[in-house]
This record gives C-alpha cells, structure tokens and sequence, in this order.
C-alpha cells in the first residue's frame, strides 16, 4: 500500500516537473484584460436591464 502512495507521489513530483508557470507580465496582462471585459460586460448588462425595466414600467402604467 505504502508503495502505491510514494510511486503516485514520485508520479505527481515528474508530473510537476512538465507544467510551465506564467510569468509575471503574462499574468498582469491576463488580468487586464478579464478586469476590461468584465467591466464592459457588466455595463452592457446594466445598460439593458435599465432599457428593460423603464419599457415594462411603460407598459404598466
């Protein structure tokens, strides 16, 4: 049993080994660019759910 867990971490350690980590300047552009989309998409959702909700208020009335 004890061999089976100190292979899968020798596995999990090589494994490791393969995976190349972003640099520093790739992940402030990265979140650059999710900050700006979110913020346009939050705003192109806020835009029609005021245009939606004055048109029901229209309706309403």
């Amino acid at each position: 049993m004890f061999g089976k867990i100190n292979n899968f971490f020798k596995e999990v350690k090589f494994e490791l080994k393969k995976v190349v980590f972003p640099s520093r300047d790739e992940v402030v552009g990265s979140t650059k660019v999710v900050v700006v989309l979110v913020l346009i998409v939050a705003t192109f959702l806020g835009l029609i759910d005021l245009i939606l909700s004055r048109l029901i208020g229209i309706i309403v009335r």
